[in-house]
């Protein structure tokens, strides 16, 4: 059940009734509101000290509350969830500046680091790992704002080349340019960005992420 309540109001509620300061978890709005303040603090203090609470939340209490087998692939998948949650609120944030969805950017982005600044359709949504109706919806909006255009295939009368215009290229450089701004949407990970992509790396390509 998705209550929408943050993890660290989570972890805070758990441990009044750890404490018996609850005998019963009441997670309406007023008793959700009690705690708020006081998690919000504890959060504050935590990054503070450096205290990650998947760890003090989780990992230090699963053994205790009779969780089977180990700790590890719920925190690794939840931390890589969590990340994804908050960098998708951040980069949309960023991104409507520019009248850019998610698939936008990186559709255009991905035409423009191609030598011709074309591909298929179906290359862009394998690239993308995004199904064809939404890269195709993509294209219809991106090609409405001038940003692509579309061509026929020179050897495939079937086919539809996708192609990235002077517009898209100047509006994908000035969106990549915004993502680094130390006062923009991202600014948490400023200075991050490398030593993010290569700690994730190893993972990715043991998932097996091996083709572009």
């Amino acid at each position: 059940m998705d209550t929408g309540v943050p993890l660290v109001i989570w972890s805070t509620l758990l441990e009044q009734v750890l404490k018996s300061e609850y005998l019963h978890l009441d997670l309406s709005e007023a008793t959700i509101s009690g705690v708020r303040t006081e998690a919000r603090q504890g959060a504050e203090q935590a990054r503070e000290d450096g205290v990650d609470p998947l760890v003090t939340g989780i990992r230090d209490r699963w053994s205790g509350q009779g969780m089977a087998g180990g700790p590890w692939p719920f925190m690794a998948i939840s931390s890589v969830e969590r990340l994804h949650q908050m960098l998708k609120k951040a980069l949309d944030t960023e991104l409507k500046r520019f009248g850019l969805s998610r698939t936008g950017y990186f559709l255009l982005t991905t035409l423009a680091l191609i030598g011709a600044g074309n591909a298929r359709l179906s290359t862009l949504g394998r690239i993308l790992m995004t199904h064809p109706t939404t890269v195709k919806l993509t294209v219809d909006q991106l090609e409405a704002a001038g940003l692509v255009e579309r061509a026929r295939h020179p050897r495939d009368r079937r086919a539809t080349l996708v192609r990235i215009t002077a517009a898209g290229r100047e509006r994908v450089n000035a969106a990549n340019l915004a993502l680094e701004d130390p006062a923009g949407a991202l600014a948490p990970l400023d200075g991050m960005h490398r030593a993010l992509f290569e700690a994730l790396q190893p993972a990715r390509l043991a998932a097996g992420d091996l083709e572009l």
